[in-house]
């Protein structure tokens, strides 16, 4: 398992960012019962950064809290079963390890949201890392049936590594 982070934000969390998203990012895995050892890219940065990248990638000129970007096409999310039929694409060639995707997070946006939902930034960050990690793994929430879905396998996630509310 490799877990790539980035920090790459001038302000500082002040919480262990690194044990929180490795945490989570293996919670997740565990959970959607991926078959394979896996690679997560995550970069930590600003509000002004991620404005940009969401600019650039998904025409919105407005700082978001988490993007998420998947390596793997899934017919259903959390279905692995077609992966090995794309090797090429799919795993890195050196470890063998599946590429899910990459992961950009703002800090602002995780201290912004905890005070504003009033649970503490180590909450936040987890819960941003499991919503993106389900992401990474086919899940969407285009839709109500969807969101609904999502929310309770990210409640799920962060209970099953001790992060309440």
């Amino acid at each position: 398992m490799t877990i790539n982070i980035e920090y790459e934000a001038e302000k500082e969390l002040g919480i262990p960012y690194k044990e929180i998203i490795e945490n989570v990012v293996l919670e997740s895995l565990d959970y959607v019962e991926c078959p394979y050892e896996a690679e997560v890219n995550v970069i930590i940065t600003d509000n002004q950064e991620i404005r940009a990248i969401n600019k650039e990638h998904r025409q919105i000129d407005a700082p978001t809290d988490v993007l998420s970007f998947p390596l793997v096409d899934y017919e259903t999310p959390a279905d692995f079963d077609h992966v090995e039929d794309y090797v090429e694409d799919y795993f890195d060639p050196d470890t063998g390890e599946l590429l899910l995707g990459d992961i950009v997070v703002s800090v602002d946006k995780v201290e912004e949201q905890a005070e504003k939902y009033g649970h503490s930034t180590t909450r936040e960050l987890a819960f941003l890392i499991a919503h993106s990690m389900l992401h990474l793994c086919g899940y969407d929430h285009m839709d109500d049936d969807e969101r609904l879905e999502m929310e309770a396998k990210q409640s799920e996630i962060l209970e099953r590594r001790g992060y309440s509310r």
